[in-house]
């Protein structure tokens, strides 16, 4: 145990200064099927960008004892798909407000049906894709950022592949806040089959395959503001929470549409007598942290990000750039699975 959370102590250290994540980084090829079965976003997508369409999804529905892993080993996939793009929210809480940016044109094409794909398992996911196609035909080219955001889209999709595929369990939508209010009521004893209840920020313990959810348009502070305003629309975001370390004073979070792509987010956090591991100021700013949907699912590590597939195959893998090569040696030292080339 001393060994495993000296190597996450490591993968931190190695995390506190991340490469930039405007950088174009090399992403990392998805894990075979045999290694980790996940069916890939772009699966779900026919036609190059332009004339792309959608198929329809095929959730995967599993016990909730396998669902909090494999919600975690499914976003930290995607991630490395994207290139370890790192924001860390303690020094560049302003850059990492700057969602949807441009990506550059071989990258934006490289991920464009991946995005669609995570479109796809949402309501309204086939009309946002053929707007897309509209405004890829027009006069910007396939490096136009996409005209609606897809944060919700990614958590929706992530749910999908990790099991919770009835609607009953995860309400998929292109908005946060239809998810949110799922766990709003299953906390005050509706929505019995939800996977996620809401607690307010700090309420209880943080875990890996919980959610953490900011708000800015209205902006809430508590659960009860929300609670109040409940089917209401609002802009909010959502990220996936895949580690906890307390040593190191953070909580480590991967979000989909920060900057354009899938980020791994370094959240300070802080311990205060008798109570919960806590996001550090969570109700402060113009962005705060006003929810955290708990899983109902068995615990896991603390360090499931090192825990991943993907983290430990990341020492098998060729052709990274330097910047991508630095982060993943760094996870790789934090791999509590033999590698599998």
């Amino acid at each position: 145990m001393r060994v495993r959370l000296l190597l996450f102590a490591l993968v931190v250290i190695g995390l506190s200064t991340p490469a930039r994540p405007d950088a174009q980084q090399a992403g990392m090829n998805r894990l075979a099927p045999d290694v980790f079965d996940v069916v890939p976003p772009s699966a779900l997508v026919r036609g190059e960008p332009g004339r792309m369409t959608l198929r329809s999804p095929e959730c995967r529905t599993l016990p909730p004892d396998e669902t909090r892993r494999r919600i975690v080993d499914v976003a930290v996939q995607e991630w490395a798909f994207f290139g370890f793009r790192i924001v860390d929210q303690a020094i560049d809480t302003s850059g990492a407000r700057r969602r949807g940016a441009r990506l550059g044109t071989a990258e934006a094409a490289r991920v464009a049906a991946s995005i669609a794909g995570y479109w796809a398992v949402t309501p309204e996911g086939a009309w946002i894709v053929e707007r897309q196609n509209d405004r890829w035909n027009g006069t910007r080219d396939i490096g136009a950022r996409w005209n609606a955001p897809w944060s919700a889209a990614f958590v929706s999709w992530v749910m999908c592949e990790a099991g919770l595929g009835s609607t009953n369990r995860f309400r998929r939508a292109v908005a946060h806040h239809s998810y949110i209010d799922q766990a709003i009521r299953a906390r005050d004893g509706g929505a019995s089959q939800a996977a996620f209840t809401a607690h307010d920020a700090g309420e209880i313990a943080i875990e890996p395959g919980d959610l953490i959810c900011s708000s800015r348009r209205p902006i809430y502070r508590t659960l009860a503001e929300r609670r109040r305003q409940i089917g209401v629309g609002a802009r909010s975001h959502c990220d996936i929470v895949v580690g906890v370390d307390e040593a190191g004073g953070r909580i480590l979070a991967i979000g989909g549409n920060v900057r354009g792509t899938v980020s791994l987010k370094l959240f300070p956090a802080v311990r205060h007598a008798g109570e919960p591991f806590r996001l550090a100021g969570a109700g402060n700013g113009d962005r705060p942290m006003f929810a955290h949907l708990k899983l109902r699912a068995a615990s896991i590590e603390a360090n499931a990000l090192g825990a991943s597939p993907t983290v430990s195959a990341v020492g098998c893998v060729t052709g990274l750039s330097a910047a991508t090569r630095m982060v993943a040696a760094n996870l790789g030292a934090a791999g509590v699975r033999a590698l599998r080339c």
